[in-house]
């Protein structure tokens, strides 16, 4: 017999939840206010609703509830949430709530969160096995930069990101190959954009630019250079 399962989320501000899912596409399907509340929003397969919060609860840190959405073509959703949310706030909510996390070339995944703190992990269904960082074949900057993905990609914290990067720069910026320095430095570009720190992308993208990259090594860097493109493009 086949079964549904449904997250029901808690939802601290009525008008804000409806206003945000309907910018990213949803139906609603329920907005009941009484007796008590209850909100249902609906997109192709995905269901999610919603109920009164706990007294206590502070959307703040993020720490409400969610849910893992398995999708095909999960590219094709955060195109559509980031369209959608532009449009109706004018423009890409990116830090606080409710925000959308950006999606790197390469990612299966990225995270919505809500305006009551709940976070939607959209997941590509085939997506392959997570490798925690720090591979054991790895060494100097290279192992850390695996480590970064780890922060930055699967545990959404940018500003931790960038914390172990600056670490890793300080400790290996003069032993590194320049292959691993350069995708460090655009790496870390790439933090200093979505983090709002235009002095330190300024100063980075000159080092950056100061290293004259070869084409072997523009091609050895390639998938961080166009995270920045992406990025770049995406918030504009």
């Amino acid at each position: 017999m086949a079964t549904t399962t449904i997250p029901l989320l808690p939802c601290t501000d009525r008008d804000q939840t409806v206003e945000f899912y309907r910018a990213l596409g949803f139906d609603t399907s329920d907005q009941q206010t009484k007796p008590y509340l209850y909100l249902a929003f609906a997109l192709a397969d995905i269901n999610v609703h919603f109920k009164k919060p706990a007294p206590s609860l502070n959307p703040a840190e993020e720490l409400s509830g969610g849910c893992v959405i398995f999708v095909d073509d999960v590219r094709g959703f955060h195109a559509t949430f980031s369209d959608g949310l532009r449009r109706h706030y004018g423009r890409l909510p990116i830090t606080g709530l409710p925000r959308i996390a950006r999606l790197r070339p390469g990612q299966s995944r990225f995270n919505l969160y809500d305006p009551s703190g709940n976070c939607l992990v959209f997941i590509r269904r085939d997506e392959a096995d997570i490798t925690y960082g720090g591979a054991r074949s790895l060494s100097g900057l290279a192992r850390a930069l695996d480590n970064v993905a780890i922060f930055r990609d699967f545990k959404d914290d940018d500003v931790l990101a960038a914390r172990a990067l600056d670490t890793a720069l300080r400790r290996y910026r003069d032993s590194a190959p320049r292959v691993d320095l350069a995708r460090a430095l655009a790496d870390r570009i790439e933090l200093a954009i979505v983090l709002g720190d235009s002095a330190t992308a300024d100063s980075v993208r000159a080092e950056l630019d100061s290293m004259h990259l070869t084409p072997d090594e523009r091609e050895g860097a390639a998938t961080e250079l166009q995270a920045i493109t992406d990025l770049e493009r995406w918030l504009g």
